[in-house]
C-alpha cells in the first residue's frame, strides 16, 4: 500500500513541495527576519544573506525533527492523509492569520556598530531561530498539507526533499536580500509591516485553497 503511494510522487513533486515548504517556513519576517533586514541595510547584502543561511540551517534541523517525528505515525499517515491535509491546511492558515496580525517592527533593536565577521553573523541567526521551538508546529502543518512525510520511502528520496527544503530556503533568502538592497533608500518601518502583511495574505490563501482541495479529495502534487 505505502508502495503505491509513494510511486505516485515523483522526484519532481518531492522537489517542488520541498522548495515551497522551504520559502513558506522563511517568509514570516519574525525577529530572524527583521535581523536578516537590519543587516542587510546596515551592512551590506552578503551580511545579510549569510544570516538567512543561519537561519536556514536552524530551520533544517527541526524539519528534520519533526520528519523524523511523523515517520512513527506510518498507518496513521497512510489511512488518513486526506484529513490530515484539511488539518495541516488549518494550521497553515492559523500561521498566516497570525502572521498577518504581528508586528515585526517591534523585533527591531539597536543596530551594532560593528560589522562582525561572517562567521559571527551566520552563528547569532542561528541560535535566533533555533530560539523558537514552536517553528515545530509549522512544520508539521505544511508536512501534513503537502504528504511530505512518506512512510517507508527510501532514505535517498527522503534527502532529495529536505534537500529542497533548504534550498527553499535560502531561495527565499537571496531574493529578499536582492529586494532590500535593491530599494534600500526607500525602505523603512513601514515597508517591513507592509511585507509581513503581504505575506500573510498569501499564507492564507494559499492554505484555503489547500483546505479546498483537501476536501475535494485532490492535492497540489
Amino acid at each position: 500500500c505505502s508502495m503505491n503511494w509513494i510511486e505516485q510522487v515523483t522526484i519532481l513533486d518531492l522537489l517542488l513541495k520541498g522548495l515551497i515548504i522551504g520559502i513558506v517556513v522563511s517568509a514570516p519576517l519574525g525577529p530572524v527576519g527583521v535581523l536578516f533586514i537590519q543587516r542587510t541595510l546596515n551592512k551590506g547584502r552578503w551580511f545579510g544573506f549569510v544570516t538567512g543561511v543561519g537561519a536556514a540551517l536552524s530551520d533544517i534541523c527541526y524539519a528534520l525533527i519533526t520528519g523524523y517525528g511523523m515517520s512513527f505515525m506510518d498507518e496513521l499517515i497512510l489511512k488518513h492523509h486526506i484529513f490530515l491535509q484539511v488539518v495541516g491546511s488549518i494550521m497553515l492558515l492559523a500561521f498566516g492569520i497570525y502572521t498577518f496580525r504581528s508586528n515585526p517592527v517591534k523585533s527591531l533593536r539597536p543596530s551594532s556598530g560593528t560589522r562582525g565577521t561572517y562567521l559571527h553573523n551566520f552563528v547569532t541567526a542561528f541560535f535566533v531561530t533555533l530560539s523558537n521551538p514552536l517553528i515545530i508546529f509549522l512544520f508539521i502543518g505544511l508536512f501534513a498539507r503537502f504528504s511530505f512525510v512518506m512512510p517507508g520511502s527510501p532514505i535517498g528520496f527522503q534527502l532529495v526533499g529536505y534537500l529542497a527544503i533548504i534550498l527553499g530556503a535560502l531561495g527565499w533568502w537571496f531574493s529578499l536580500t536582492y529586494f532590500v538592497n535593491k530599494v534600500r533608500s526607500r525602505f523603512n518601518l513601514l515597508g517591513i509591516w507592509v511585507l509581513n502583511r503581504i505575506i500573510g495574505v498569501v499564507v492564507m490563501i494559499a492554505a484555503v485553497v489547500g483546505i479546498v482541495l483537501a476536501i475535494a479529495g485532490k492535492s497540489f502534487s
